[in-house]
């Protein structure tokens, strides 16, 4: 079993920064793609960014290109996401998900075998 501990969300100013981090334990990390989604109120589950096992290749969503950056430290056991230039429409919970069936990024939900259990993040304008 995994466990996935999502932390650094909260309310920020359009423009603002935030870091979300996501604790794993359970399983060899390493051996996981690790991705971010989001969901926010009455719309569907969403890919926002994926990082491949040895951190090597990142893929975004159109919408995050640019200001968010994912990362992981595979002998911390955490990937991260850093949330730039944030904006009101990127409000929602984010989840970050592991992947221990492939060694591509896949950006559907079904792929990913374990979730956190999400981590609000709020930007006012």
């Amino acid at each position: 079993q995994v466990q996935l501990v999502e932390s650094g969300g909260g309310l920020v100013q359009a423009g603002g920064s935030l870091r979300l981090s996501c604790a794993a334990s359970g399983r060899t990390f390493s051996n996981a793609v690790m991705g971010w989604f989001r969901q926010a109120p009455g719309k569907e589950r969403e890919f926002v960014a994926g990082i491949r096992r040895s951190g090597g290749i990142k893929i975004y969503a159109d919408s995050v290109k640019g200001r968010f950056t994912i990362s992981r430290d595979n002998a911390k056991n955490t990937v991260y996401l850093q949330m730039n230039s944030l904006k009101p429409e990127d409000t929602a919970v984010y989840y970050c998900a592991a992947d221990f069936s492939r060694a591509i990024i896949s950006i559907t939900s079904r792929a990913y075998d374990y979730w956190g259990q999400g981590t609000q993040v709020t930007v006012s304008s």
